[in-house]
């Protein structure tokens, strides 16, 4: 068995869950868009893709991988519902949901907890979700 790269299943976890969110028509109703770079001009709301820990959950007899990812949901909207029907969207999508992971064997993924954020710098508008899932990966042979 060769030994996988460090990092390398976070990498495609990443993209894995970006294809998910945008496969889904009810989502992307909802959004105008999911980045992993944001332009300083995008229209809200959207999601960005977030930080992402990643740690080793290895058996005698395979690679395997616990990642906690984050993802930011922004948006205008005054007050949290626009945010937070976002927020319910992308769990409904990923929750407990089979995701196809380059290189990787989905285990399992699991919504672990969301945030409501207000920003708190003038104009104070912005509406911040984080929404942290765990998922788990093995090296697929």
């Amino acid at each position: 068995m060769s030994t996988p790269t460090p990092g390398l299943a976070a990498l495609a976890v990443q993209k894995a869950v970006r294809d998910a969110l945008l496969a889904d028509a009810a989502l992307m109703a909802l959004i105008q868009g999911v980045f992993d770079f944001v332009d300083e001009k995008q229209p809200y709301p959207y999601i960005e893709t977030g930080q992402a820990v990643e740690v080793p959950d290895n058996a005698h007899d395979r690679h395997s991988s616990s990642i906690l990812v984050t993802l930011h949901v922004w948006s205008r909207e005054r007050g949290f519902a626009e945010a937070l029907r976002i927020a319910a969207r992308v769990v409904q999508v990923l929750d407990h949901a089979p995701l196809t992971i380059a290189g990787h064997r989905h285990c399992w993924t699991r919504f672990v907890s969301l945030t409501a954020l207000k920003d708190p710098e003038p104009p104070g508008d912005l509406r911040h979700v984080p929404v942290d899932f765990r998922i788990g990966t093995e090296v697929a042979a």
